[in-house]
């Protein structure tokens, strides 16, 4: 039998089921694989061996007692430390908020748990979830598995490096801006960022997010298998009353017709050829599975982008800035020093503008969407950068976020997006992940898994990484 620690979610969880493991030994295997790679990645930063063991015991003896162990039946997941999980900090990666203890679970834990899963561990952000690169003055940086050279992503950078590593066999992340889809990207797994009021979202030991973080920040799964990501996005997708902003709708939406559009350079915007190539031999793959593919011009993302920034950042700027200036973390200070422009401009009037644009652009995706049902665009311009680039000043942070455009500009439409793993290219500091971004109308993840699955059965599975000792 394979080494448990390698298994699918989806595999683990059959064995289990089937009495040919048990949660005990798949917890075993579990820690011993995150005490064998993770003192070279710090992806993550807060785990509690003898409570994984109990948790696993009480999924044996659940099942002993007849009772059905769920569909993640004994999976070992990571959560990311910016969601509660009830006895542990909410530090989101700031030592302003490491005595920030949760007594009750987010709704993301208690789903997870309910289906059975064992929460290995909690994995790492950037201070504040704020950058595309994993490092912090709390629990400091987390490594990439594939070239510890590029960044691991961020802000769900510990996530990433956890699931490409063989630690969990599916991490949590969140998303505002390519939080989720950046890190699979740069570490060579799978990330969906979900709809706007798919998975139900609240930590009851902080203050209460403000509108611009309420309509656009989503908590989803990271996995080395698409089939893994659909799993887990049934499980997270539960309801819970706690989030005024779920909605109940189904996972599986109407057949259309598979018609897909291809934009490799949304409004200009220049890709490196690697990009290029990955994107072209995907939309090759989704022809070869059946799929229509035409290369078109979406609707605009530089607009959709720029007024993300606004919502996410302007919304409670001045306060952000204070907490990163006392926290005295470089790259959360260098984030919020670079957009001060853009996030001091916007006053009532103008956020009241935001919003009604807002209600216009999602009209004009979704009756994009009524022609082509999905979307495949670069995650990033770039290969994944090399570890740190923001800080490297201010030309190198502007390439840094202009590289992102097509990741930022999703979230201000609400609308789900898949990072696809589609293998290794060779970059200027050495071997590099490579991916592309699958977007869909609201609630349709069900296509974005779809055109995923295609794409995934062309390639060779994603390997579990091995970082070097």
């Amino acid at each position: 039998m394979t080494e448990l620690w390698r298994m699918s979610a989806a595999e683990l969880a059959g064995h289990i089921r089937a009495g040919e493991v048990s949660a005990v030994e798949a917890a075993e295997a579990a820690l011993e694989r995150l005490d064998a790679v993770n003192p070279q990645l710090n992806a993550v930063v807060d785990h509690r061996p003898d409570e994984v063991l109990a948790q696993a015991r009480e999924a044996d003896a659940s099942r002993a007692r007849g009772e059905h162990p769920g569909p993640l039946a004994g999976v070992p997941v990571t959560v990311k430390i910016n969601i509660d999980q009830a006895g542990y900090a909410t530090s989101n990666g700031v030592k302003l908020q490491a005595q920030v203890i949760a007594r009750e679970n987010s709704p993301v834990v208690d789903n997870l748990k309910r289906a059975g899963a064992v929460i290995l561990g909690r994995t790492n952000t950037p201070a504040f979830s704020l950058r595309w690169f994993t490092d912090n003055l709390l629990h400091g940086a987390t490594r990439n598995p594939r070239n510890a050279r590029l960044t691991p992503g961020g802000s769900s950078g510990g996530a990433a490096s956890a699931v490409a590593a063989g630690i969990g066999h599916i991490a949590h992340g969140t998303d505002i801006a390519g939080s989720i889809r950046y890190p699979a990207y740069a570490c060579g797994v799978h990330g969906l960022r979900p709809t706007l009021g798919r998975v139900a979202a609240f930590n009851a030991a902080l203050p209460e997010r403000s509108l611009g973080g309420q309509i656009t920040a989503v908590s989803g799964p990271l996995a080395r298998t698409i089939a893994d990501v659909r799993l887990a996005l049934a499980v997270m997708a539960a309801p819970d009353p706690r989030d005024p902003w779920w909605v109940p709708a189904p996972l599986q939406g109407p057949v259309v017709p598979r018609r897909a559009a291809l934009c490799v350079s949304p409004e200009g915007l220049e890709v490196q050829p690697a990009v290029e190539k990955a994107l072209r031999d995907a939309a090759a793959s989704l022809r070869e599975a059946g799929w229509e593919v035409d290369e078109v011009d979406p609707p605009p993302m530089r607009e959709a982008a720029a007024l993300q920034l606004r919502m996410w950042l302007a919304d409670g700027y001045d306060a952000m800035l204070d907490a990163a200036r006392r926290e005295g973390d470089p790259g959360a200070m260098t984030a919020l020093a670079g957009q001060q422009e853009v996030a001091r401009g916007l006053d009532l009037p103008g956020y009241v503008q935001t919003l009604t644009r807002r209600a216009t652009l999602v009209r004009d995706w979704e009756l994009f969407f009524s022609r082509y049902p999905v979307l495949l665009t670069p995650v990033s311009s770039e290969v994944p950068f090399p570890d740190g680039l923001d800080l490297q000043g201010e030309s190198a942070y502007a390439r840094v976020w202009a590289a992102q455009l097509t990741q930022i500009a999703v979230p201000f439409m609400g609308l789900p997006a898949l990072s696809v793993a589609t293998g290794e290219t060779q970059g200027p500091d050495g071997p590099a992940p490579m991916g592309v971004q699958i977007i869909a109308g609201r609630y349709r993840e069900d296509l974005c898994l779809a055109a995923g699955a295609a794409i995934e059965a062309a390639l060779p599975p994603v390997q579990i990484a091995q970082p070097a000792g």
